[in-house]
């Protein structure tokens, strides 16, 4: 007698299978929305069919489905909750399709715990506009030919239907569309997947990026449609949570609009699809961080989380997490840690610096990290001076854990409500007295 397949014996997908549950609201250093008049700070848990998540949290990157030079046991060991995978890459490399026949990303990595995914957009088009898309967060430092070279080769081109662009490792030309994002995305299989948004920069018209919004939530709609028809037809996999992307860039009104048009939005074809949750996308003013996000989160429904992209510099955290952003990942921890770059308490150190070849001691005193129990500055020095593998492994585990015990601590500080005096030790000692003022200022402390 035939079995029954173990998957037809589950119950189907359904949005009841992701939650988000708020533990306590921030008091003291929160941004308090205009809209609201509540404070959008707060504490909470995440639930995913693959684990739950302590917010605030900081998401460790593994673009490639790995965090680079790190097994997934020393991601969790360092007190990473969760990583984040790229869309984009993982569809040039090894292919979707390879992770779906693996049983999704999870197992595929051999990471047991939450995925995220992002959609695929920020490398669709940072890798093919021109020579580069520049994304800083001041937009003063850079001109308009550095942000979009038009006389070189553009390798992605945006329509009204998708994004037309030529892979980087190889040249192909492939398309992304929402409904190509949203199958991608299914196949790789991580709890949480953001919809194909359209990236846009500081240098962008203003007109631009009223086109390039309207055009994101139309793409947002047909991703809520895809969703839940991909959802349908694969009753096999866990329920993956869509998160919508607000654009907007540094205009209040565009980035409120695009917030409360997808907090109401939903499917065309599936009414019954809502968002699960919310991405914080774009480039983003560095001086005005915490007002722009703040701006965003006063229009969002409390009860879903939200997702900041791409942050992970101490002062950008505090003020993230106090305009009400829930998660957040950035490659910097990494990518820093493989040049020599390596956080302390005390600010930013360069392990390659001569002054660390007879440093017979940690990096950082007290931290509590595999790499500063275990080895010193003049050992890492050497690695990075030898060009050692390992090196980049050491340093790497350093970083990712200091933002993640950071953020940790910012969640702690939010349940004990002293947060503020965080806030103040951890920000004179990293960036000194007088910038600390500067942003306690617009945490209202």
């Amino acid at each position: 007698m035939n079995k029954t397949p173990a998957h037809a014996q589950q119950e189907r997908p359904s949005p009841a299978d992701f939650r988000f549950t708020i533990a306590r609201e921030q008091n003291r250093g929160a941004i308090v929305g205009i809209k609201t008049g509540r404070k959008l700070g707060r504490a909470g848990t995440i639930r995913t069919p693959h684990g739950d998540i302590q917010t605030p949290a900081f998401i460790p990157v593994g673009t490639k489905a790995t965090v680079k030079g790190l097994l997934p046991q020393t991601v969790r060991e360092l007190g990473g909750q969760a990583v984040l995978a790229n869309a984009y890459h993982l569809f040039l490399q090894p292919g979707s399709e390879i992770l779906d026949a693996a049983g999704g990303l999870s197992s595929f990595m051999n990471w047991h715990g939450p995925t995220f995914t992002d959609s695929g957009g920020f490398q669709v088009m940072s890798l093919g506009v021109g020579n580069k898309k520049t994304l800083s967060m001041e937009a003063a430092r850079h001109d308009a030919a550095e942000v979009i070279a038009k006389k070189k080769e553009r390798l992605a081109q945006v329509d009204e239907d998708g994004v037309t662009f030529k892979s980087f490792l190889n040249g192909d030309t492939h398309r992304f569309t929402p409904e190509v994002s949203m199958r991608v995305q299914h196949e790789i299989g991580a709890d949480i997947i953001f919809a194909f948004d359209e990236l846009t920069t500081l240098m962008n018209t203003r007109s631009y990026q009223e086109e390039s919004v309207a055009r994101t939530a139309r793409w947002a709609r047909r991703c809520l449609d895809a969703h839940a028809q991909l959802t349908a037809d694969r009753p096999h996999r866990p329920y993956q949570a869509l998160f919508g992307v607000v654009q907007g860039a540094q205009y209040e009104d565009l980035r409120r609009g695009a917030a409360a048009e997808l907090a109401a939005m939903i499917g065309d074809k599936h009414p019954e699809q809502q968002f699960d949750g919310f991405g914080l996308g774009g480039a983003i003013e560095k001086q005005k961080l915490g007002e722009i996000v703040g701006w965003i989160t006063d229009e969002l429904p409390a009860n879903k989380p939200r997702h900041l992209l791409g942050i992970s510099e101490p002062d950008d955290l505090f003020l993230g997490v106090a305009a009400g952003a829930d998660t957040f990942d950035c490659v910097a921890p990494s990518r820093q840690a493989r040049g020599g770059t390596m956080y302390s308490r005390n600010g930013r150190i360069n392990a390659k610096n001569l002054i660390h070849k007879t440093r017979f001691e940690p990096l950082e005193s007290g931290c509590d990290c595999f790499t500063c129990d275990n080895y010193d500055a003049a050992y890492l020095h050497h690695l990075f001076k030898a060009k050692e593998m390992l090196a980049s492994t050491l340093a790497t585990i350093h970083n990712e854990r200091f933002i993640v015990r950071l953020v940790d601590e910012i969640r702690a500080s939010i349940i004990a409500d002293d947060f503020d005096e965080l806030a103040r030790e951890t920000l004179h000692r990293y960036y000194g007295a007088e910038y600390t003022v500067n942003v306690l200022n617009k945490l209202g402390l």
